[in-house]
């Protein structure tokens, strides 16, 4: 199905494959009435074939839920559920619905990049500057991780802004907003990878510190001297990060209780960048925690085993969801304590981990056609012996 530019009511999700050896080439189709998901795929590493980046199922329903839930209403028996896991999920986006902001800021990486990557041209190595991204409703690739929009083009959209051109251009109109995002983007600088001997196997365009530096050139030129009453009036979306920073310690041999040792690291940085926005005058900043990497096909293509026990009840493996469950609460113990801080702000925490999780437990209620468990079981008896060579539990 093939949509015009519009209102994306039945714009089709974005399709996701696996590249990895042994993988088939699912496609996986859903239709949704108002969101997209998300998808990107990007040369991990010094590996020569590409690997998809974390697929966010249903990261687009975090910031959405707003408009959604009038939409949900006419959705017949799926109505109820669209609602409650709009209204559970999105507390705090739905807190800030009714500000009318004067601009949007965003930070983060291919979840919401909208073009940072490509600035310089399309570099033909990426499968993303290929069809079919784009196709759903710019009808060519944009640079977006998606087959369509992302999720913080519906966000604009849902506050009368434009869409947020790429920080990196060097002719766009940055006074209603400015995307920093940029795929393979950590929270934590070079030099961490370097200390862990990873400096070869990140893809670190712009981590936290950076996009940072690229936001306050920005607001210099938009705003000068005199910043903090319009950002006052804007909205800034602060991440996802983490989730490439333990790509990167996972798929370069670190064990999932070794990465988790560095998350107070990681949190520590994402804490850190909201308190400089906040000290250039952000008001209402939402921070998004990492998603149920375990529910991921190319983790569950490396790691899958033939130890059911290794499974929670939808095929995810336990101890790669537990990372990030660890992640999500440290998280949110830290902006509690930047609330407490700072009680002039609104600082949001934005649940992307139960949006994909509840997508993976309930697909049939988000216009998915097929289950992972349908993948699941292939994927623990194919790849026993790819679990037993790769280092999955292994560490360095």
């Amino acid at each position: 199905m093939r949509q015009s530019k519009g209102d994306g009511r039945n714009e089709p999700l974005a399709l996701f494959t696996c590249c990895l050896p042994g993988w088939p080439t699912a496609i996986k189709r859903a239709a949704s009435r108002c969101s997209a998901l998300l998808c990107c795929a990007l040369p991990f590493f010094s590996l020569t074939f590409v690997l998809p980046c974390a697929v966010s199922v249903a990261v687009a329903v975090a910031f959405v839920a707003t408009f959604c839930v009038r939409e949900a209403a006419a959705m017949g028996s799926h109505s109820s559920a669209w609602a409650a896991v709009l209204l559970l999920l999105l507390s705090a986006a739905m807190m800030a619905a009714a500000q009318k902001y004067s601009a949007l800021y965003n930070f983060g990486d291919s979840i919401t990049d909208t073009g940072n990557l490509c600035t310089n041209g399309k570099p033909s190595q990426i499968t993303f500057t290929q069809p079919p991204y784009g196709r759903t409703y710019f009808g060519s690739p944009t640079c977006r991780c998606s087959d369509g929009r992302v999720v913080v083009d519906f966000l604009a959209s849902k506050f009368g802004l434009p869409f947020l051109p790429p920080s990196k251009s060097t002719s766009a109109d940055f006074k209603k907003g400015a995307n920093m995002a940029i795929t393979g983007a950590t929270a934590m600088d070079a030099n961490f990878f370097r200390s862990l001997g990873l400096s070869d196997k990140i893809w670190n365009n712009g981590p936290i510190s950076f996009q940072i530096q690229w936001f306050q050139q920005i607001s210099s030129s938009v705003c000068g001297q005199n910043c903090k009453s319009s950002l006052a009036n804007s909205l800034f979306v602060f991440g996802e990060f983490g989730g490439n920073d333990y790509n990167a310690m996972l798929f370069g041999g670190y064990n999932t209780g070794q990465a988790s040792t560095y998350t107070p690291q990681i949190v520590d940085t994402i804490s850190n960048g909201v308190e400089k926005l906040i000290a250039m005058g952000a008001v209402d900043v939402v921070v998004p925690g990492v998603l149920p990497i375990g529910c991921f096909p190319i983790y569950l293509s490396i790691y899958g085993t033939s130890n059911s026990a290794d499974y929670d009840s939808l095929g995810c493996l336990k101890k790669f969801n537990d990372l990030s469950t660890n992640h999500n609460n440290q998280l949110k113990s830290k902006i509690a304590a930047l609330q407490s801080k700072y009680s002039s702000a609104r600082i949001m925490y934005a649940d992307f981990y139960s949006g994909v999780y509840d997508m993976v437990r309930n697909p049939a209620a988000y216009g998915t056609y097929h289950h992972l468990h349908h993948h699941t079981n292939s994927i623990r008896t194919s790849n026993v012996s790819t679990s037993s060579s790769s280092g999955a539990t292994g560490g360095r």
